[in-house]
């Protein structure tokens, strides 16, 4: 069709946003499940991946879990979840000749989150705080003991101040009420935009069973406690 601008038509409907969550833990968290058991529980870091992992497929999240004893390995891993933001295309760039009409599919974005328990690291890295604010990653952090009740300098955190919200002391059962905060966030940002939501966010969630975390929820659910995350 000879003398005709270029038609670009769509061929469907974008599809609704996947879901990534990333899984971010800490110096030590290794030996979660052996180390000071009394204050961390005896669940393993393994058990707690294994759940949120299993948690995730069911609400359609695709699980991300990464653990390092070492700062700039963190960093690198964060920085690889990066996705830059499109380069705008210039008129100039673009062809002017005629061509025929042609159709297109848009491609189906990603939200992504972060869960981080970010450990000792949590008092010190300047790095970390950087790298998740430098990729604009939006995190909950968590923390399995509560660090208001331990030692004066574990009480200050580089993350806080930048984060969707904080889970302290609430054994693993953090991680899992995490995982359901972001299922429900996703929900709502998809129903505003129009999609179709997963619809499978439970009311009451079952911890990692065992250790400190199964504990902790049995008494989270019992008292009818509420854990509230802030948005920023």
């Amino acid at each position: 069709m000879s003398g005709t601008n270029t038609t670009n038509v769509p061929t469907s409907l974008p599809a609704r946003p996947k879901r990534k969550l990333l899984l971010i833990n800490g110096p030590n968290l290794n030996l979660l499940g052996t180390r000071e058991p009394h204050i961390y529980g005896s669940t393993t870091l393994s058990d707690v991946v294994t759940s949120i992992v299993a948690r995730g497929q069911r609400l359609e999240i695709e699980v991300v879990a990464f653990q390092s004893n070492h700062e700039g390995q963190i960093v690198d891993f964060i920085q690889s979840h990066f996705t830059p933001p499109p380069v705008p295309t210039s008129a100039s760039t673009q062809s002017t000749l005629p061509s025929a009409t042609t159709t297109t599919t848009t491609p189906r974005r990603t939200r992504t989150g972060v869960i981080i328990n970010p450990a000792a690291f949590t008092h010190t890295s300047v790095a970390i705080r950087d790298a998740l604010l430098a990729t604009a990653l939006p995190f909950v952090e968590v923390h399995v003991s509560n660090i208001h009740a331990r030692e004066p300098w574990r009480t200050h955190s580089y993350f806080s101040d930048q984060a969707v919200g904080v889970l302290l002391g609430l054994g693993v059962y953090g991680y899992t009420a995490a995982l359901e905060f972001w299922a429900q966030r996703w929900d709502k940002e998809d129903a505003d935009e129009g999609f179709e939501t997963t619809g499978e966010v439970e009311g009451e969630v079952r911890a990692v069973e065992g250790g400190e975390g199964g504990e902790r929820e049995d008494r989270v659910q019992e008292k009818g406690w509420t854990v509230a995350l802030t948005s920023v």
